[in-house]
């Protein structure tokens, strides 16, 4: 038996009273997008996520300019040497790109795990009172 997660959310919410939908509602929706982006560059990891987006643009730049001087060689050889380059900084640009994105993802799936350990810990003091 499949449920949408609209037909999910809205059995979860009923099984709340009230306190606990007051304490949703401040923890509230997903965060926006650029919210989430702009997170990573917060918190004990910070410092790698800035390295990785430093990385990131070292190998866009080294591409681009890889690229071009891909574009103006007209030695078969150099040509050879700056696309290997090119596709190098690309990858790399690329490989950071990613660690930032499952970094990201990571963070996102603590914070639901933390709502629900709050959730659960809540309803254990419901239940010891």
């Amino acid at each position: 038996m499949s449920k949408t997660d609209e037909e999910l959310d809205r059995m979860i919410a009923d099984a709340l009273d009230a306190e606990d939908r007051e304490i949703m509602h401040e923890f509230g929706e997903e965060q926006a997008y650029f919210t989430q982006a702009l997170a990573i560059f917060r918190g004990k990891l910070a410092w790698v996520m800035w390295l990785a987006n430093l990385m990131n643009i070292l190998g866009a730049v080294v591409a681009g300019w890889a690229g071009w001087k891909l574009y103006h060689a007209t030695d078969p050889v150099i040509a050879i040497q700056f696309g290997i380059l090119a596709l190098a900084g690309l990858n790399m640009g690329l490989f950071f790109k990613g660690a930032m994105g499952m970094h990201g993802e990571t963070m996102r799936v603590v914070r639901e795990i933390k709502r629900l350990e709050l959730q659960v810990l809540r309803g254990q003091a419901k239940d010891s009172v």
